[in-house]
C-alpha cells in the first residue's frame, strides 16, 4: 500500500497523483506497487527494498542524486494478549522532488505525520521533514523506554506475592526487548553522526541544530536502554537465585522429613519380622513399639535442630 501527501497553507492533503514537492508514504508494498513509484519517480528500486528486510542494518547511501537513509524504528506488537515490543527498518529516501518513505508497519512515528500531529511540517522542506521523523523516532524510543519501565516494576511487584512462570515470561521478553533496542539505537546513533557531516543538512543552520538536538535524544535513549537493561538483567539473576534457594529449602525440608520418618519404618521392620520379638506376648506391646518409634523421631529432630540443619 502506498499514498501520496502534500503539504499546502499548512495541512496535508492526500493526493491522488504524484506531484513535485510531495510525499510518498509505503507500507508494505507489493512489488507491482514499488516498479510503479519507481516509474513515477525515477527513484532506485533497491533504495526501496531496503526497508523491506527486516534484518537490514541502518545506514545511508548515496546514489544518483538520492539518499536513502536507514533507520530502525520501535513498534509495538500483540503476542498471547501482551504486548511486545520489536524494532524494524524504516527508509527515507530524499530526492530532488520528494521523498519516499517505506517501511514494513504502519509504524506510529509516520502516523503522526499523516494525521497532522506535527508542527511546522511541510513536504516542501525536505530535509526539515527528515530530521522532524528522525527526532520523533528518538522520542518514541524514550517513550517505549519508560512503559518498559513500568511494566518491569509492575511485575516484579507481583513476583513478590507469588512467582509464576507467566510473570517470569514477561520479564524475559522485556530484556530481550531491551536488547533490540540497544542494538538499533546504536545503529541510529552511526546514522546521524554520518548525516552531521552531509552538505544538504549544512545548508540550514536550524536543521544543524535540529539534528544535534535528535543526536542528544538518541544518546539519552541509548543511556536510558543500558540503564534498564542492567537493572532487568539484575532483577532476572536476583530471581534465579530466588527460585534456587526456595527449591533448595523445600528438597531440604523433605529430606529431613523422610529421615526422620525413615527410623519408624526401620523399627516398625523390625517388629514385623515372623519371629521372636521384645514384647511381642505383651498386650501393651504395640503402643510400646509406637512410643520406641515416637522417642527414636523426637531424638532425632532434636539432633537435626542443633546442628542447624533446619
Amino acid at each position: 500500500m502506498f499514498k501520496i501527501y502534500r503539504t499546502d497553507d499548512n495541512q496535508i492533503n492526500e493526493i491522488e497523483k504524484y506531484e513535485s514537492d510531495s510525499w510518498i508514504h509505503m507500507v508494505a508494498p507489493t512489488s507491482q506497487e514499488l516498479s510503479e513509484v519507481c516509474e513515477q519517480t525515477g527513484a532506485e528500486i533497491d533504495f526501496l527494498r531496503a526497508p523491506l528486510d527486516e534484518e537490514e542494518r541502518s545506514r545511508i547511501e548515496t546514489e544518483n542524486n538520492q539518499t536513502l537513509i536507514l533507520v530502525d524504528t520501535v513498534f509495538a506488537q500483540t503476542d498471547d494478549d501482551e504486548e511486545e515490543y520489536v524494532t524494524i527498518p524504516m527508509g527515507i529516501v530524499l530526492m530532488e522532488n520528494c521523498i519516499i518513505t517505506v517501511c514494513l508497519k504502519d509504524v506510529p512515528v509516520l502516523r503522526d505525520f499523516v494525521k497532522g500531529r506535527v508542527r511546522n511540517f511541510s513536504t516542501k522542506k525536505r530535509s526539515r521533514f527528515i530530521l522532524q521523523v528522525l527526532y520523533r523516532n528518538a522520542v518514541r524510543f524514550l517513550y517505549y523506554l519508560r512503559k518498559i519501565d513500568r511494566k518491569s516494576n509492575y511485575i516484579e511487584d507481583e513476583l513478590h506475592k507469588s512467582m509464576k512462570n507467566k510473570e517470569l515470561i514477561s520479564m524475559f521478553k522485556l530484556e530481550k526487548s531491551l536488547v533490540y533496542f540497544s542494538t538499533s539505537l546504536k545503529g541510529n546513533e552511526a546514522v546521524l553522526e554520518r548525516l552531521l557531516r552531509m552538505s544538504f543538512i549544512r545548508q540550514y543552520p536550524d536543521d544543524t541544530d535540529l539534528l544535534e538536538d535528535v543526536i542528544i535524544e538518541n544518546k539519552q535513549a541509548i543511556e536510558m536502554c543500558t540503564i534498564y537493561r542492567d537493572i532487568l538483567s539484575g532483577t532476572m539473576n536476583a530471581l534465579a537465585s530466588l527460585i534456587s534457594n526456595n527449591l533448595n529449602v523445600v528438597m531440604k525440608i523433605l529430606t529431613l522429613i523422610t529421615i526422620i520418618m525413615t527410623i519408624p519404618t526401620i523399627i516398625a521392620s523390625l517388629w514385623g519380622m515372623n519371629v521372636a520379638v521384645p514384647f511381642g506376648n505383651n498386650p501393651a506391646g504395640f503402643w510400646i513399639v509406637v512410643g520406641i518409634c515416637g522417642l527414636f523421631s523426637v531424638v532425632a529432630a532434636i539432633i537435626m535442630r542443633r546442628k542447624k540443619m533446619f
